[in-house]
Protein backbone atom coordinates (compact mmCIF):
# COMPACT_ATOMS: atom_id res chain seq x y z
CA UNK A 1 0.00 0.00 0.00
CA UNK A 2 1.30 3.44 -0.90
CA UNK A 3 2.41 5.44 2.12
CA UNK A 4 1.66 9.05 2.87
CA UNK A 5 5.18 10.36 3.34
CA UNK A 6 5.52 14.12 3.02
CA UNK A 7 8.16 14.87 0.41
CA UNK A 8 10.40 17.89 0.17
CA UNK A 9 9.14 20.59 -2.16
CA UNK A 10 11.11 20.00 -5.35
CA UNK A 11 10.23 20.17 -9.03
CA UNK A 12 10.98 16.47 -9.47
CA UNK A 13 10.59 16.33 -13.24
CA UNK A 14 13.08 19.16 -13.71
CA UNK A 15 15.88 17.90 -11.45
CA UNK A 16 19.39 17.96 -12.87
CA UNK A 17 22.10 15.43 -12.07
CA UNK A 18 23.62 17.48 -9.24
CA UNK A 19 24.22 17.20 -5.50
CA UNK A 20 21.53 18.46 -3.12
CA UNK A 21 21.82 18.31 0.63
CA UNK A 22 19.46 15.82 2.24
CA UNK A 23 18.50 14.82 5.80
CA UNK A 24 21.61 12.85 6.63
CA UNK A 25 24.20 10.25 5.72
CA UNK A 26 25.57 7.05 7.26
CA UNK A 27 29.09 6.70 8.66
CA UNK A 28 30.99 3.66 9.89
CA UNK A 29 34.58 3.74 11.18
CA UNK A 30 37.22 1.02 11.02
CA UNK A 31 39.78 1.45 13.80
CA UNK A 32 41.82 -0.82 16.11
CA UNK A 33 41.33 -3.65 13.65
CA UNK A 34 37.53 -3.74 13.64
CA UNK A 35 34.52 -1.99 12.17
CA UNK A 36 32.45 -0.02 14.65
CA UNK A 37 28.68 0.45 14.50
CA UNK A 38 27.09 2.52 11.74
CA UNK A 39 25.60 5.85 12.74
CA UNK A 40 23.45 8.47 11.08
CA UNK A 41 24.95 11.96 10.77
CA UNK A 42 22.80 14.95 9.84
CA UNK A 43 25.68 17.18 8.70
CA UNK A 44 26.89 16.79 5.12
CA UNK A 45 30.57 17.33 5.89
CA UNK A 46 33.30 15.07 7.26
CA UNK A 47 36.43 15.94 9.25
CA UNK A 48 39.78 14.51 8.19
CA UNK A 49 43.34 14.66 9.50
CA UNK A 50 45.46 16.86 7.27
CA UNK A 51 47.74 13.88 6.60
CA UNK A 52 44.98 11.35 5.83
CA UNK A 53 46.10 8.77 3.27
CA UNK A 54 43.06 9.43 1.08
CA UNK A 55 44.29 12.98 0.51
CA UNK A 56 47.93 12.16 -0.21
CA UNK A 57 48.14 8.63 -1.57
CA UNK A 58 44.76 8.13 -3.17
CA UNK A 59 43.43 5.52 -0.78
CA UNK A 60 39.79 5.98 -1.66
CA UNK A 61 37.12 4.24 -3.68
CA UNK A 62 33.42 4.75 -4.27
CA UNK A 63 30.28 3.27 -5.76
CA UNK A 64 27.09 4.61 -7.31
CA UNK A 65 23.60 3.13 -7.35
CA UNK A 66 19.98 4.27 -7.39
CA UNK A 67 16.75 3.84 -5.46
CA UNK A 68 13.34 4.13 -7.12
CA UNK A 69 9.76 4.38 -5.97
CA UNK A 70 7.46 1.83 -7.61
CA UNK A 71 3.87 2.39 -8.68
CA UNK A 72 2.62 0.72 -5.49
CA UNK A 73 4.80 2.91 -3.26
CA UNK A 74 7.63 0.48 -2.49
CA UNK A 75 11.25 1.66 -2.57
CA UNK A 76 13.67 -0.59 -4.42
CA UNK A 77 17.42 -0.41 -4.98
CA UNK A 78 19.04 -2.00 -8.01
CA UNK A 79 21.60 -4.73 -7.27
CA UNK A 80 23.31 -3.27 -4.16
CA UNK A 81 25.05 -6.59 -3.48
CA UNK A 82 26.96 -6.19 -6.75
CA UNK A 83 28.12 -2.73 -5.73
CA UNK A 84 29.27 -4.13 -2.39
CA UNK A 85 31.28 -6.83 -4.11
CA UNK A 86 32.87 -4.33 -6.47
CA UNK A 87 33.87 -2.07 -3.58
CA UNK A 88 35.44 -5.05 -1.83
CA UNK A 89 37.38 -5.85 -5.02
CA UNK A 90 38.57 -2.26 -5.41
CA UNK A 91 39.50 -1.88 -1.75
CA UNK A 92 41.58 -5.03 -1.79
CA UNK A 93 43.50 -3.84 -4.87
CA UNK A 94 44.62 -0.67 -3.08
CA UNK A 95 45.12 -2.33 0.31
CA UNK A 96 42.12 -0.88 2.10
CA UNK A 97 39.81 -2.66 4.54
CA UNK A 98 36.33 -2.78 2.99
CA UNK A 99 33.03 -3.08 4.84
CA UNK A 100 31.34 -6.46 4.55
CA UNK A 101 28.64 -6.95 1.95
CA UNK A 102 26.09 -7.10 4.77
CA UNK A 103 27.25 -3.79 6.28
CA UNK A 104 27.35 -2.17 2.84
CA UNK A 105 23.76 -3.16 2.02
CA UNK A 106 22.55 -2.23 5.51
CA UNK A 107 24.07 1.24 5.17
CA UNK A 108 22.42 1.69 1.76
CA UNK A 109 19.06 0.72 3.25
CA UNK A 110 19.52 3.09 6.18
CA UNK A 111 20.45 6.09 4.04
CA UNK A 112 17.26 5.52 2.03
CA UNK A 113 15.18 5.37 5.21
CA UNK A 114 16.79 8.54 6.56
CA UNK A 115 16.08 10.35 3.30
CA UNK A 116 12.68 8.87 2.47
CA UNK A 117 11.17 12.29 1.77
CA UNK A 118 13.86 12.88 -0.88
CA UNK A 119 12.96 9.76 -2.90
CA UNK A 120 11.42 11.11 -6.11
CA UNK A 121 7.84 10.02 -6.86
CA UNK A 122 7.20 7.23 -9.31
CA UNK A 123 6.90 8.49 -12.88
CA UNK A 124 8.86 11.71 -12.29
CA UNK A 125 11.90 10.55 -14.25
CA UNK A 126 14.09 11.17 -11.19
CA UNK A 127 15.72 8.82 -8.68
CA UNK A 128 17.57 8.84 -5.39
CA UNK A 129 21.26 8.52 -6.26
CA UNK A 130 23.28 6.73 -3.57
CA UNK A 131 27.04 7.23 -3.22
CA UNK A 132 28.99 4.85 -0.93
CA UNK A 133 32.53 6.10 -0.25
CA UNK A 134 35.50 4.44 1.46
CA UNK A 135 38.54 6.51 2.47
CA UNK A 136 41.78 6.02 4.39
CA UNK A 137 41.80 8.45 7.31
CA UNK A 138 44.97 7.69 9.30
CA UNK A 139 47.42 10.62 9.45
CA UNK A 140 50.45 9.03 7.75
CA UNK A 141 53.31 10.78 5.98
CA UNK A 142 55.17 7.71 4.75
CA UNK A 143 53.80 5.81 1.77
CA UNK A 144 51.93 2.93 3.36
CA UNK A 145 48.31 1.86 3.86
CA UNK A 146 46.08 3.57 6.36
CA UNK A 147 45.28 1.88 9.66
CA UNK A 148 41.83 3.47 9.91
CA UNK A 149 39.04 3.75 7.35
CA UNK A 150 35.80 5.70 7.10
CA UNK A 151 32.88 4.25 5.18
CA UNK A 152 30.32 6.88 4.22
CA UNK A 153 27.03 6.52 2.34
CA UNK A 154 25.10 9.59 1.27
CA UNK A 155 22.17 10.11 -1.07
CA UNK A 156 20.78 12.90 -3.18
CA UNK A 157 17.80 13.19 -5.55
CA UNK A 158 18.80 13.51 -9.18
CA UNK A 159 17.27 13.82 -12.58
CA UNK A 160 18.54 12.12 -15.76
CA UNK A 161 22.28 12.38 -16.38
CA UNK A 162 21.51 13.70 -19.84
CA UNK A 163 18.40 15.84 -20.23
CA UNK A 164 16.07 14.70 -22.97
CA UNK A 165 16.41 10.99 -22.28
CA UNK A 166 17.94 8.79 -24.97
CA UNK A 167 19.75 11.36 -27.07
CA UNK A 168 22.63 10.14 -29.26
CA UNK A 169 26.11 11.58 -28.71
CA UNK A 170 29.40 11.68 -30.63
CA UNK A 171 32.66 10.12 -29.43
CA UNK A 172 36.25 10.53 -30.52
CA UNK A 173 38.97 7.90 -30.14
CA UNK A 174 41.77 9.42 -28.09
CA UNK A 175 45.14 7.88 -28.91
CA UNK A 176 47.19 10.53 -27.11
CA UNK A 177 45.78 9.63 -23.70
CA UNK A 178 45.37 6.43 -21.70
CA UNK A 179 42.72 6.09 -19.01
CA UNK A 180 44.53 3.24 -17.26
CA UNK A 181 47.93 1.56 -17.21
CA UNK A 182 48.61 -2.06 -18.17
CA UNK A 183 48.27 -4.26 -15.06
CA UNK A 184 47.09 -1.17 -13.16
CA UNK A 185 43.82 -0.11 -11.56
CA UNK A 186 41.57 0.21 -14.59
CA UNK A 187 39.18 -2.37 -13.16
CA UNK A 188 38.96 -0.57 -9.80
CA UNK A 189 36.47 2.20 -9.06
CA UNK A 190 38.91 4.71 -7.64
CA UNK A 191 38.76 8.46 -8.10
CA UNK A 192 42.18 8.39 -9.74
CA UNK A 193 40.75 6.64 -12.79
CA UNK A 194 38.24 9.43 -13.27
CA UNK A 195 40.90 12.08 -12.75
CA UNK A 196 43.02 10.33 -15.39
CA UNK A 197 40.11 10.60 -17.80
CA UNK A 198 39.65 14.34 -17.41
CA UNK A 199 42.37 15.24 -19.92
CA UNK A 200 40.81 13.12 -22.62
CA UNK A 201 37.30 14.32 -21.77
CA UNK A 202 38.21 17.99 -21.98
CA UNK A 203 40.21 17.42 -25.17
CA UNK A 204 37.22 15.65 -26.72
CA UNK A 205 34.84 18.42 -25.70
CA UNK A 206 37.16 21.06 -27.13
CA UNK A 207 36.78 19.33 -30.49
CA UNK A 208 32.99 19.16 -30.29
CA UNK A 209 32.56 15.60 -29.00
CA UNK A 210 30.71 14.48 -25.88
CA UNK A 211 33.35 12.05 -24.60
CA UNK A 212 36.62 10.31 -25.34
CA UNK A 213 36.77 6.65 -26.29
CA UNK A 214 39.95 4.95 -25.11
CA UNK A 215 41.91 2.11 -26.65
CA UNK A 216 43.80 -0.57 -24.76
CA UNK A 217 46.88 0.85 -23.00
CA UNK A 218 49.26 -1.84 -24.23
CA UNK A 219 48.81 -1.90 -28.02
CA UNK A 220 46.33 0.89 -28.77
CA UNK A 221 44.51 -1.52 -31.08
CA UNK A 222 41.40 -2.51 -29.14
CA UNK A 223 38.38 -0.54 -27.95
CA UNK A 224 38.05 -0.31 -24.17
CA UNK A 225 35.63 2.26 -22.71
CA UNK A 226 34.95 5.96 -22.34
CA UNK A 227 36.11 7.93 -19.32
CA UNK A 228 33.04 6.96 -17.30
CA UNK A 229 31.12 4.29 -19.22
CA UNK A 230 31.47 0.80 -20.68
CA UNK A 231 31.06 0.31 -24.43
CA UNK A 232 28.81 -1.99 -26.44
CA UNK A 233 28.02 -2.48 -30.10
CA UNK A 234 25.18 -4.29 -31.87
CA UNK A 235 26.08 -6.29 -34.99
CA UNK A 236 23.96 -6.79 -38.08
CA UNK A 237 23.34 -10.41 -37.15
CA UNK A 238 22.02 -9.58 -33.68
CA UNK A 239 24.96 -9.80 -31.29
CA UNK A 240 25.57 -7.60 -28.23
CA UNK A 241 29.36 -7.15 -28.25
CA UNK A 242 31.28 -5.57 -25.36
CA UNK A 243 35.04 -5.42 -24.71
CA UNK A 244 36.84 -7.90 -22.49
CA UNK A 245 39.84 -6.37 -20.75
CA UNK A 246 41.41 -6.38 -17.29
CA UNK A 247 41.75 -2.58 -17.44
CA UNK A 248 38.01 -1.93 -17.87
CA UNK A 249 35.76 -1.13 -14.93
CA UNK A 250 33.29 -4.02 -14.50
CA UNK A 251 30.03 -2.13 -14.98
CA UNK A 252 27.03 -3.50 -13.11
CA UNK A 253 24.79 -1.87 -15.71
CA UNK A 254 26.68 -3.55 -18.53
CA UNK A 255 26.57 -6.91 -16.76
CA UNK A 256 22.81 -6.48 -16.38
CA UNK A 257 22.39 -5.46 -20.02
CA UNK A 258 24.25 -8.56 -21.17
CA UNK A 259 21.65 -10.65 -19.39
CA UNK A 260 18.80 -8.53 -20.73
CA UNK A 261 20.25 -8.90 -24.22
CA UNK A 262 20.13 -12.67 -23.85
CA UNK A 263 16.57 -12.42 -22.55
CA UNK A 264 15.66 -10.50 -25.72
CA UNK A 265 17.20 -13.19 -27.93
CA UNK A 266 20.52 -11.50 -28.72
CA UNK A 267 23.81 -13.33 -28.80
CA UNK A 268 26.24 -11.89 -26.23
CA UNK A 269 29.94 -11.64 -27.02
CA UNK A 270 32.42 -10.34 -24.48
CA UNK A 271 35.71 -10.15 -26.31
CA UNK A 272 38.43 -7.89 -27.64
CA UNK A 273 37.10 -5.41 -30.21
CA UNK A 274 39.63 -4.16 -32.76
CA UNK A 275 39.19 -0.46 -33.48
CA UNK A 276 38.71 -1.30 -37.18
CA UNK A 277 35.56 -3.22 -36.20
CA UNK A 278 33.78 0.02 -35.29
CA UNK A 279 32.45 0.17 -38.83
CA UNK A 280 30.78 -3.21 -38.52
CA UNK A 281 28.29 -2.21 -35.81
CA UNK A 282 24.81 -0.96 -36.62
CA UNK A 283 24.23 0.48 -33.13
CA UNK A 284 26.63 1.61 -30.41
CA UNK A 285 26.10 2.72 -26.83
CA UNK A 286 27.88 3.77 -23.64
CA UNK A 287 26.52 2.30 -20.41
CA UNK A 288 26.70 3.15 -16.71
CA UNK A 289 24.65 3.77 -13.58
CA UNK A 290 24.02 7.48 -14.16
CA UNK A 291 22.54 7.32 -17.66
CA UNK A 292 21.92 3.56 -18.06
CA UNK A 293 22.48 3.76 -21.83
CA UNK A 294 23.74 6.70 -23.87
CA UNK A 295 23.28 5.98 -27.59
CA UNK A 296 26.23 6.85 -29.80
CA UNK A 297 25.56 8.41 -33.20
CA UNK A 298 29.15 8.77 -34.42
CA UNK A 299 32.75 7.88 -33.53
CA UNK A 300 35.72 9.76 -34.96
CA UNK A 301 38.86 7.65 -35.38
CA UNK A 302 41.74 9.48 -37.02
CA UNK A 303 40.39 10.57 -40.42
CA UNK A 304 37.47 8.13 -40.37
CA UNK A 305 33.98 8.86 -39.06
CA UNK A 306 31.82 5.85 -38.19
CA UNK A 307 28.12 6.64 -37.96
CA UNK A 308 25.19 4.72 -36.50
CA UNK A 309 21.79 5.91 -37.71
CA UNK A 310 21.15 9.64 -37.65
CA UNK A 311 21.85 12.06 -34.85
CA UNK A 312 18.22 12.16 -33.67
CA UNK A 313 17.33 8.48 -33.84
CA UNK A 314 17.88 5.77 -31.24
CA UNK A 315 18.43 2.28 -32.60
CA UNK A 316 15.65 -0.25 -32.17
CA UNK A 317 17.78 -2.71 -30.18
CA UNK A 318 19.30 0.00 -27.98
CA UNK A 319 15.84 1.30 -27.13
CA UNK A 320 14.56 -2.20 -26.36
CA UNK A 321 17.51 -2.86 -24.03
CA UNK A 322 17.03 0.47 -22.27
CA UNK A 323 13.29 0.05 -21.83
CA UNK A 324 13.57 -3.51 -20.50
CA UNK A 325 16.30 -2.71 -17.97
CA UNK A 326 14.71 0.52 -16.71
CA UNK A 327 11.36 -1.26 -16.38
CA UNK A 328 13.03 -3.77 -14.05
CA UNK A 329 14.80 -1.01 -12.12
CA UNK A 330 11.51 0.83 -11.57
CA UNK A 331 9.54 -2.28 -10.66
CA UNK A 332 7.42 -2.10 -13.82
CA UNK A 333 8.60 -5.46 -15.20
CA UNK A 334 8.97 -8.84 -13.57
CA UNK A 335 12.36 -9.20 -11.90
CA UNK A 336 13.10 -12.79 -12.88
CA UNK A 337 16.79 -12.43 -11.95
CA UNK A 338 16.30 -11.12 -8.42
CA UNK A 339 18.07 -7.83 -9.06
CA UNK A 340 15.85 -5.44 -7.10
CA UNK A 341 16.27 -5.04 -3.35
CA UNK A 342 13.32 -3.64 -1.42
CA UNK A 343 13.96 -1.26 1.46
CA UNK A 344 11.53 -1.85 4.31
CA UNK A 345 10.24 0.81 6.69
CA UNK A 346 9.09 0.10 10.26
Amino acid sequence: MKDTVERVNLNWSELSFDYRRTDGHVEQLYTDGAWGPARVVEDDTIRLPIAATCLHYGQECFEGLKAFETKDGRIIVFRPEQNAQRMIHTAEKIHMVPPSQEDFVAAVEEVVRVNRRFVPPCGSGASLYIRPLLIGVSPIIGVRPSLDYLFVVFATPVGPYFKGGLKPIRLIVMEDYDRAAPHGLGDAKTGGNYAAGLRGLLAAKSRGFAEALYLDPEEHRYVEETGASNFFGITRDGAYVTPDSRSILPSITNRSLMQVAEDLGLRVERRRIAVDELGEFVEVGAVGTAAVITPVHAIQYRDRLFTYGDENTVGETTRALYERLTAIQHGDAEDVHGWTHEVTFD
